[in-house]
């Protein structure tokens, strides 16, 4: 199944994503396509040791990861108003500025769980077959 969707100014893009895939009983999916612009952006940099909040308008360049009912791992790559681009894992509080037009496919032979995993400390993505 393939979703497609128009995210409203002032909407949590990270939250948006996380109801259209509860709404849709969304298994296992990911992000296809993603456009449009932030107002206010909020990643978490590489080794996760700090988040970082902007409020300044935002090209979405990209979206990309999983994606279910149960759990989303998203990163986001966006441009500012001089072409500079940044990037990191999608956090809460990502809030589009005009619009995002988006599109998601669900694969309805799997599912996306995530575990913990030793090694990485981190809740990891397991697939099952479904």
């Amino acid at each position: 199944m393939i979703i497609t969707t128009r995210l409203h100014k002032d909407a949590d893009l990270k939250q948006s994503i996380q109801e259209i895939c509860q709404a849709n009983n969304v298994h296992a999916g990911i992000i296809l396509s993603s456009v449009g612009c932030l107002q206010k952006l909020h990643i978490r940099l590489a080794k996760a040791l700090e988040d970082r909040e902007y409020i300044q308008d935002f090209e979405i360049l990209s979206i990309n990861g999983t994606c279910s009912m149960h759990h989303s791992h998203l990163h986001i790559c966006v441009a500012d108003d001089q072409g500079n681009t940044i990037g990191g894992h999608l956090l809460n509080g990502c809030i589009i500025n005009t619009t995002c037009e988006l599109t998601i496919l669900s694969m309805d032979d799997r599912e996306f769980i995530r575990e913990l995993d030793n090694d990485t400390g981190y809740k990891e993505l397991v697939i099952l077959e479904r």
